[in-house]
């Protein structure tokens, strides 16, 4: 009876550990965010409500620089569905991205024919980091920190971090395109 007893006990501790599971207090969206493009204007991501976004921290002379090819093609395929890709230059990780903003979008112009939106370089990790990425730690914690270039963080239609992708998680992915999918849907 004792053990019945301490097992019923263990089960409903169980099942309140599993109500209890923190979610992120928001105090802010995504939506409520911006950046300055790649040609100093602003962009303000109010215009994004309702799309599906994926933030990519990227650079010019990085051994992942051709994933560049296949976010402009995952952008291509979803844009028409509601989603954006936002690549946002940074040189924290190797010097890789050393070029000015007009080098970096002449860059991904020339070599890549690059539509989706570039930002302005800035810092991804650390004291200086961008708003957009203390933010996302903030609400989603340690794995929106870059680790390396080309990380991804998927942003859902309702301004919030949806998942993160390390550097080695390729655009086209199966569980990147799956993920996508759902939330376009």
């Amino acid at each position: 009876m004792l053990f019945k007893n301490h097992l019923v006990i263990l089960i409903i501790i169980i099942m309140f550990s599993f109500f209890e599971k923190a979610e992120a207090k928001y105090e802010k969206l995504f939506f409520d965010l911006s950046i300055k493009n790649i040609n100093g204007e602003d962009i303000n991501f109010n215009q994004y409500k309702k799309k599906i976004v994926l933030i990519v921290n990227v650079a010019s002379n990085c051994g992942f620089t051709k994933q560049y090819a296949d976010l402009q093609s995952l952008y291509e395929k979803f844009e028409n569905k509601g989603f954006v890709v936002l690549g946002i230059p940074s040189n924290q990780f190797g010097g890789q991205e050393p070029g000015t903003n007009e080098e970096i979008k002449k860059f991904c112009e020339t070599n890549f024919n690059i539509t989706f939106p570039i930002t302005d370089k800035v810092d991804v990790k650390g004291e200086n980091a961008h708003p957009i990425y203390k933010w996302a730690k903030n609400n989603y914690g340690n794995s929106t920190i870059p680790k390396w270039n080309f990380h991804k963080i998927l942003i859902n239609k309702d301004g919030k971090v949806e998942d993160t992708f390390s550097s080695f998680t390729k655009p086209f992915s199966k569980k990147m395109v799956s993920k996508i999918e759902i939330l376009l849907n």
